[in-house]
């Protein structure tokens, strides 16, 4: 399953040649899109993140095609939906040799002369060795640990008493800062956070921080799941009915013995909801150290203006809408939508916000475009680079899918498939019958009442059946084809 990417040549465009600009993307693990200051959360301070927004763009509509790190992750850096690059869940067994042959923007950046670094959360199988398409390597096996990690810097490992989210964002900044670098050579920073994952384990200095926070439940807390079968299901531990008994067969065996790494405990914190996400906020505070950290490095050298500074999530996350906490893995806005930040002011204005569908494939193309690259057509997402200068009048797509399989280690959330189109949701759960939801997101933004077999729902629900059975055939033909 090796793409024929690798023998495309490499071709640089004379409007990028001279000057290709830097690119520092930093991705954050489980944020939500309202998780920051700048997205509307009114108890975290995120200056530095804040600062992004505020000198760039912010995109406000931004989805994730698999709200699960190890799929979302590939089809960030590789531009495939996970029906094609073949990274279906996090679960461990194969997914390390799928990474390894993953083709990703940095193998093509690295071609065209640019110096790349990863550093940080791989997380496609537990293997922290080196990838592609990278001259500095930074890595540890798996989830990782906050607290005294052992990391892989280039081959050695070493076991450390730090703090993990300091210890990357100081690596990213030595990278930023290697004086051995030509001025001349663009360089591309992957910096890659175990923050916020679970299990929240702040930095000593913010342990005092967010005294005054008080968890408020969201509206769809008191969602009663009536017409949500598979919500209901999940909440109140009942099987959803099969389609056929040999399906149900297959997804039990299928399965078998691929369950994640064990966690890092809480070491005692508090387990309720609010002390989560309070921990959650100072982990982000970490983060958001980092940010400043690199704009730093980069005002220093005098590059910042020429850098393309990225800033997002691998998905989003669940804090009691629809009676799921400390989840993903659903089609609810909560689980798929995350934040994009890009500041880059050769292209983009200050202060500026975009609403259209933005995709986490699409980060892949934007990168290759704005280094001259020719983007290959297996490329599935779209450079954003036309939305930088016209971030809402730019025809764009009206739709988008979204996927999810099953895993054994989740075995309560099905596998299912997303058609957003305008006002519209479909969720299509293929291996259950009588699950299928529909969703009015204007009439009904929480996503509480299901209308699917409402009587008039028929002609939106054959339309966008439609469009998700075309598209899963898309991807699926593509996989044959190119792999």
């Amino acid at each position: 399953m090796i793409l024929t990417l690798l023998g495309l040549i490499v071709s640089v465009s004379s409007a990028h040649a001279n000057q290709p600009p830097n690119i520092v993307f930093v991705i954050a693990d489980d944020l939500r899109f309202d998780a920051l200051a700048c997205t509307g959360n009114p108890h975290v301070r995120t200056p530095h993140i804040d600062r992004i927004a505020a000198e760039g763009m912010n995109f406000q509509a931004t989805y994730v095609t698999t709200p699960i790190c190890s799929p979302s992750r590939a089809s960030f850096l590789s531009g495939l939906y996970a029906s094609t690059h073949r990274i279906l869940n996090i679960d461990t067994n194969g997914i390390g040799i799928l990474g390894d042959r993953l083709v990703t923007f940095p193998q093509f950046l690295r071609t065209a002369g640019y110096e790349t670094a990863f550093i940080g959360k791989w997380h496609m199988g537990f293997d922290d060795t080196r990838r592609p398409g990278f001259d500095t390597w930074i890595s540890f096996k798996g989830q990782g640990q906050y607290r005294d990690p052992v990391v892989n810097e280039n081959g050695t490992r070493r076991q450390l008493s730090q703090y993990m989210t300091d210890y990357l964002n100081q690596q990213a900044v030595d990278f930023i800062n290697n004086k051995d670098r030509a001025d001349e050579k663009p360089f591309m920073l992957y910096l890659s956070h175990k923050a916020v994952h679970i299990p929240y384990l702040p930095a000593e200095r913010y342990e005092n921080e967010y005294p005054e926070f008080d968890y408020l439940p969201p509206a769809s807390a008191d969602d009663d799941l009536a017409d949500q079968p598979a919500a209901f299901a999940r909440v109140n531990r009942q099987p959803l009915p099969y389609t056929n008994t040999a399906k149900a067969k297959f997804e039990a065996i299928e399965n078998q013995d691929r369950l994640p790494e064990p966690q890092e405990p809480r070491w005692g914190r508090g387990t309720d909801t609010a002390s989560n996400i309070r921990d959650q906020m100072r982990c982000l505070q970490s983060v958001d150290d980092g940010i400043g950290m690199l704009i730093d490095a980069l005002s220093d050298r005098n590059v910042l203006d020429q850098t393309v500074f990225v800033f997002t999530s691998d998905n989003g996350f669940l804090q009691g809408e629809h009676g799921v906490f400390n989840q993903k893995r659903v089609a609810f806005e909560e689980s798929i939508r995350i934040p994009l930040l890009i500041r880059y002011p050769p292209l983009i204005a200050a202060g500026t916000q975009s609403d259209q569908y933005v995709l986490n494939v699409d980060i892949a193309p934007t990168f290759l475009e704005l280094a001259g690259i020719e983007v290959p057509p297996i490329i599935q997402g779209k450079s954003l680079v036309p939305l930088f200068q016209e971030p809402n009048s730019t025809p764009w797509r009206r739709s988008f899918f979204a996927e999810y399989f099953m895993e054994k280690s989740s075995r309560s959330f099905p596998s299912w498939q997303m058609m957003r189109e305008g006002k519209w949701k479909y969720i299509h759960y293929p291996n259950h019958s009588g699950a299928d939801e529909l969703y009015d997101m204007e009439a009904d933004p929480s996503e509480m009442h299901n209308v699917f077999n409402d009587a008039n729902s028929a002609s939106i629900v054959q339309k966008l059946k439609g469009q998700i059975d075309k598209r899963a055939s898309e991807l699926s033909r593509a996989r044959s084809n190119d792999y």
